[in-house]
C-alpha cells in the first residue's frame, strides 16, 4: 500500500515529467490580498497570473499547497470531525497552465495519472461537465464533454449545474467552468443495487469528488457580469486527504496515515480509544486530529492567535478542539501541544517550518489551551450559578449566548449540562442572539468594492520609490469602495513613488496632481501585485499626466525606523541568542514595534545592552547597502529570511555591516546609520507565549521622547522640592502613604464594629427570616460588603440589605444565609439583578450569598429596602 508521502511525490513527479516547474507551498496566511485571510485554494498565490496583472515565470507549474477553509464562502468548520471528509487545513495537489495547455491536455493527464499511475479502477470513476447556465448566458461545455468521450463511456459523463460545475473563488474574481472526477468506493454489492451516477454530488460519503479541473476563462465583475480573461488557464485541485483515502482503501480520511499517527498519539496520552464511530467521543478524536494541523501550521507560518482577524479564526479553531477533548474525552489539561512533536516529524520533509519552530508553536498552543481551560472553568461556575438562582428551570437564549460568546461554551455543552439538571435551553432565543451578532459583525466589516474602471490600458505597475519621491504617471484604473457609510476611491498608476504597506512598513502618504486638481493620498497598500492609492475624492477627469508626490518628511522618518528595526533585530540575536526571530513588525514615522521569539522577559540589563549596541552602530555610521540577487545567493551569504513570507526568485538584500546585519527586505531605508541620530527603547512586554515585543523610537522621535522625559523629570523635581534626589522623595511619600492607609484601615474597622452593633439592634423577623436593613454612612462600597460578611457570623437565617449614598451615587450590598436560599429559592445575586439594579439605575451581581450593586439614583435607597423586605414578607 502506498503511503501518503509516496502518493504526494508521485503526483509531483508525474507533472514534472510533463514540463511543470514544482514550486513550494505559499504560506497559509495571506498577505497583500484584502479579499482573503488564508490560502483557501491552490490557485490563490497565482491569482495575478490569471488576471493578467503579472507574467508567470513558467507557464506550467505544480505543487502541494497548504489550504485552510473555515470562513467566508468556503466555510467547513462545523462539519469538520462530524463527517469523515471535511477538514480545516488540507493539502491541495494542483497543476496549472498559464495561457499554455487547456482542456484537452488537462483531461488526458488527469485520466492518465488516476488510472495508469495510481491504478484506480476505471469502472469506479465518473466525471461531471458544466451543463451551461442561461442566467450567465453560458453554453454547455462541449469541448470538455468531447475530450472526455475519448477516455470514458458517455454514460459516465454527467451534466453538472452552475453550483457544482462552475468554479468561483468568491463573489468577484477569476472563474470558469470545471470538470470534476468522482470515485465510487462502495462495495460491488452496493454498486449493483444503486448505480454510482445517481449518487454523484449527493453528499454520499462513499461516492466522492477527488479532482476538480477548472478552466479559467472569466473574471466575475461586481455587477455579476462575466468578463473574458486576457488568456485561458487551467487550475486543478485534488485534495490529498481524499486521494490517500481512495488509494489506501479506507472508509474515512481519518483512517489514513495522514491522521492515524496523531490519533494514536491522542489515544496514548488520554488513555481513551478511537472506535471509528459517529459517537461524540470519536467525533472529538477527529476534531482534534484535524484542528491541530490547522493550528500548528498557521502559527508556524507567523499567525499568532488573537481576538481579531486571522488570529481570531485560529483561536476559534483551537478552542473548538479544547471544548471537544474537555467535554467528550474528559481530558481536563492541555492536550494539543503534546501532539506537536509527532506532527512535526510527520511533515518535516514537505513542510519543514513546523519542526523549525516547534518550541515556539508549542509554547503558544499550550498557553492558549491553559487560558481557555480557565475560561471553561469559569463558565461551568457561571452555569452552576444560573441553575441555582433561577426558578423557571430555563436557561434563556441571552444567557446561553453569553456562555457561548464569553466563556466559549458550545450550545450543545450548555444543553448537556442543563439536561443533567432537569433544565431546558431556549434554543430559539439563542439562535436569535447569534444572528444579531453575525449581523453586527457583517456591518462592522462590510466592504462594498465596485469593479475597476479602466482609464488607460496596461497592467504593469512600475515602483520607483526606492530612488525618487516624485514621478510622472498615468492612471491605469480606479474603483469606488464603500465602508461604514464612507466612500473612498482606489487608484492604480502605471508608475508610482508611493511605497505600499508591506513587511511591517506603513504605506506612503502624499498627493496626486492631475491637471489643476490636487488630491490627497492617505494610504497606499498592495492587492496582490497591484499598488493601490487611497483617496477620499477624485477629480472629474483622470486622464492626462499625473504628478505623484510622496510626503517626504513622513517617508524619511519611517525609513529611519525601518533601518533601526534591522539594527534592533541583529542586536537582539547578539544579546539574547540566535533563537530570536521576527514574529511581527510595525514601522511608521512615529515609532517602531518589533515582535520576536524569546521565552523570558528581557531584563533591564539586556535592554540597556541592546540599546547600547544599536547606538554604537549608529555612531559608526555604516552605509546601508542594498543589493538585488537570487534568493539562493542571498541565503548563501547569510541573509535572514522570515517564515510566513513568500519570496520571488530575485530578492532585495539590505546589508548594514556584513558582520552585523544581512536581511531580505523590500522596504525603504536610510543611506547610512548615522542618519538615525539615536535609538531609544520605550517598552518591552509579552505578546503571547514565547513572543516578546519591543517598542522603540529613533531619529527625531527619539529626541522628542527623551526631551519629554527630561521635562517630566524636571517638573517632578520642582513638585517634590528636591532637585538632587527625587527618587528618595518619592520613596518617602510612598512610605507615608502606606502608614496613613494602615491607620485609616484601623479607624474604619473600629467604625464598622460600631455600625455592626447598631445594625444588630435593628434585627426584625420578616416572614421566617431575620431581616436587617438600613442606609448607613460609610466611606466605600467595600465597607458595605465587610459589614454583610461580619453580620452573618452573628445572625442565623439572615437577610441583610445595606445601602449607602457615597458622593451622590447609590451603593447596595445584600447578604443571604445559605439556609434561606435553599428554603426560599432566591439568592442575593438574583435580588440584585432583578430588583435592586433597576431601582438605582445601575448594575451589579455577585455570589448567591453576597452580591452588590451601584447606580446613579441614590434617592431610591429606601425603596430598595422596602422592595427586598417585601420579597420575604
Amino acid at each position: 500500500m502506498l503511503t501518503a508521502n509516496e502518493i504526494r511525490q508521485q503526483f509531483l513527479d508525474f507533472f514534472k515529467e510533463k514540463g511543470h516547474e514544482i514550486v513550494p507551498s505559499a504560506p497559509i496566511v495571506v498577505k497583500n490580498d484584502p479579499t482573503l485571510m488564508f490560502i483557501n485554494a491552490g490557485m490563490n498565490q497565482f491569482k495575478d497570473y490569471f488576471l493578467g496583472n503579472q507574467q508567470a515565470p513558467n507557464p506550467r507549474v505544480a505543487d502541494t499547497q497548504k489550504c485552510l477553509r473555515v470562513s467566508g464562502k468556503h466555510n467547513d468548520l462545523e462539519e469538520v470531525g462530524v463527517d469523515h471528509y471535511h477538514h480545516t487545513m488540507f493539502e491541495m495537489l494542483g497543476n496549472w497552465s498559464f495561457g499554455d495547455y487547456f482542456k484537452k491536455e488537462a483531461i488526458a493527464w488527469s485520466w492518465e495519472l488516476l488510472t495508469e499511475v495510481y491504478k484506480i479502477d476505471k469502472d469506479r470513476l465518473y466525471v461531471t461537465v458544466f451543463e451551461g447556465d442561461a442566467g450567465d448566458n453560458l453554453p454547455k461545455d462541449e469541448d470538455a464533454y468531447n475530450f472526455w468521450k475519448e477516455w470514458i463511456a458517455e454514460d459516465r459523463i454527467l451534466m453538472g449545474n452552475k453550483k457544482d460545475n462552475f468554479w468561483e473563488m468568491g463573489d468577484i474574481g477569476p472563474c470558469g467552468p470545471c470538470t470534476e472526477i468522482h470515485v465510487d468506493l462502495r462495495s460491488d454489492e452496493e454498486r449493483t443495487k444503486v448505480p454510482g451516477h445517481e449518487l454523484v454530488n449527493a453528499d454520499h460519503e462513499q461516492v466522492i469528488e477527488i479532482w476538480n479541473n477548472v478552466f479559467m476563462e472569466f473574471n466575475r465583475q461586481k455587477d455579476g457580469s462575466l468578463q473574458k480573461l486576457p488568456a485561458q488557464h487551467v487550475d486543478t485541485g485534488m485534495g490529498l486527504e481524499r486521494l490517500v483515502r481512495v488509494l489506501q482503501g479506507k472508509n474515512s480520511n481519518y483512517d489514513t496515515d495522514l491522521f492515524s499517527g496523531t490519533i494514536k498519539e491522542i489515544e496514548k496520552i488520554t488513555g481513551e480509544q478511537y472506535t471509528r464511530t459517529d459517537s461524540k467521543e470519536d467525533v472529538a478524536f477527529r476534531v482534534i486530529a484535524d484542528h491541530i494541523r490547522a493550528i500548528a501550521f498557521t502559527i508556524a507560518d507567523g499567525q499568532l492567535p488573537s481576538n481579531t482577524g486571522a488570529g481570531y479564526v485560529i483561536r476559534r479553531i483551537l478552542r473548538r478542539a479544547v471544548r471537544y477533548y474537555f467535554s467528550y474525552i474528559n481530558y481536563k489539561q492541555p492536550l494539543l501541544h503534546q501532539l506537536l512533536p509527532q506532527l512535526a516529524a510527520q511533515f518535516k520533509d514537505v513542510f519543514p517550518e513546523l519542526e523549525s519552530h516547534i518550541e515556539l508553536v508549542g509554547k503558544v498552543v499550550k498557553e492558549e489551551e491553559e487560558a481557555f481551560l480557565r475560561t471553561l472553568d469559569k463558565g461551568l461556575k457561571k452555569v452552576e450559578e444560573i441553575t441555582t438562582s433561577n426558578n423557571d428551570k430555563t436557561i434563556s437564549g441571552t444567557v446561553a449566548f453569553e456562555l457561548n460568546d464569553t466563556y466559549g461554551f458550545p450550545i450543545d455543552l450548555t444543553e448537556l449540562i442543563a439536561k443533567e439538571k432537569g433544565w431546558t435551553v431556549d434554543l430559539k432565543g439563542f439562535e436569535a442572539e447569534l444572528q444579531k451578532q453575525k449581523e453586527r459583525s457583517r456591518a462592522a466589516t462590510a466592504l462594498d468594492t465596485e469593479d475597476w474602471v479602466i482609464v488607460n490600458e496596461g497592467n504593469a505597475v512600475k515602483f520607483v520609490g526606492y530612488d525618487s519621491m516624485e514621478a510622472k504617471a498615468q492612471v491605469l484604473r480606479y474603483r469606488k469602495v464603500s465602508a461604514k457609510k464612507k466612500e473612498l476611491y482606489q487608484l492604480v498608476l502605471d508608475t508610482t513613488p508611493f511605497y505600499a504597506e508591506s513587511g511591517g512598513q506603513v504605506g506612503d502618504r502624499g498627493t496626486l496632481t492631475i491637471s489643476s486638481d490636487v488630491i490627497d493620498i492617505f494610504d497606499t497598500k498592495k492587492e496582490n501585485d497591484l499598488i493601490i492609492h487611497f483617496t477620499e475624492k477624485i477629480p472629474a477627469t483622470l486622464e492626462g499626466e499625473v504628478i505623484a508626490k510622496v510626503n517626504d518628511s513622513k517617508r524619511r522618518e519611517t525609513e529611519i525606523h525601518h533601518s533601526a528595526t534591522h539594527l534592533l533585530h541583529a542586536a537582539l540575536r547578539s544579546v539574547l541568542g540566535e533563537h530570536v526571530a521576527q514574529k511581527g513588525s510595525l514601522v511608521n514615522e512615529e515609532h517602531l514595534r518589533f515582535d520576536f521569539s524569546h521565552f523570558a522577559k528581557v531584563t533591564d540589563e539586556e535592554v540597556a545592552q541592546i540599546e547600547s549596541m544599536v547606538n554604537q552602530k549608529i555612531r559608526e555610521n555604516h552605509p546601508v547597502v542594498i543589493k538585488e540577487m537570487s534568493k539562493d545567493d542571498a541565503v548563501a551569504m547569510g541573509a535572514m529570511a522570515l517564515f510566513g513570507e513568500k519570496y520571488g526568485d530575485t530578492v532585495r538584500v539590505v546589508i548594514i555591516d556584513p558582520q552585523y546585519s544581512i536581511e531580505l527586505c523590500g522596504g525603504t531605508h536610510v543611506g547610512a546609520t548615522g542618519q538615525l541620530g539615536m535609538f531609544k527603547i520605550k517598552h518591552e512586554s509579552a505578546v503571547a507565549a514565547g513572543v516578546r515585543r519591543i517598542e522603540a523610537v529613533s531619529g527625531k522621535a527619539a529626541e522628542e521622547y527623551i526631551n519629554e522625559n527630561l521635562t517630566l523629570l524636571h517638573d517632578l523635581k520642582e513638585a517634590l522640592n528636591n532637585h538632587k534626589d527625587p527618587l528618595q522623595s518619592v520613596q518617602k511619600l510612598q512610605k507615608e502613604k502606606a502608614e496613613i492607609e494602615k491607620h485609616a484601615a484601623m479607624l474604619e474597622a473600629r467604625q464598622l464594629v460600631v455600625v455592626r452593633n447598631e445594625l444588630l439592634q435593628k434585627d426584625e423577623v420578616v416572614g421566617d427570616v431575620n431581616f436587617i436593613a438600613d442606609i448607613v454612612e460609610v466611606g466605600s462600597a467595600d465597607a458595605l460588603k465587610k459589614l454583610c460578611f461580619d453580620i452573618k457570623h452573628h445572625v442565623n437565617d439572615h437577610v441583610v440589605v445595606l445601602c449607602a449614598n457615597i458622593d451622590g451615587k447609590a451603593f447596595v450590598a445584600i447578604g443571604v444565609d445559605e439556609k434561606v436560599i435553599a428554603a426560599k429559592q432566591i439568592d442575593a445575586n438574583a435580588i440584585i439583578k432583578k430588583h435592586v439594579a433597576p431601582l438605582i439605575k445601575g448594575g451589579g451581581g455577585g455570589q448567591p450569598v453576597l452580591a452588590t450593586a451601584g447606580g446613579q439614583n441614590a434617592g431610591s435607597l429606601q425603596e430598595v429596602i422596602n422592595t427586598v423586605k417585601g420579597l420575604f414578607a
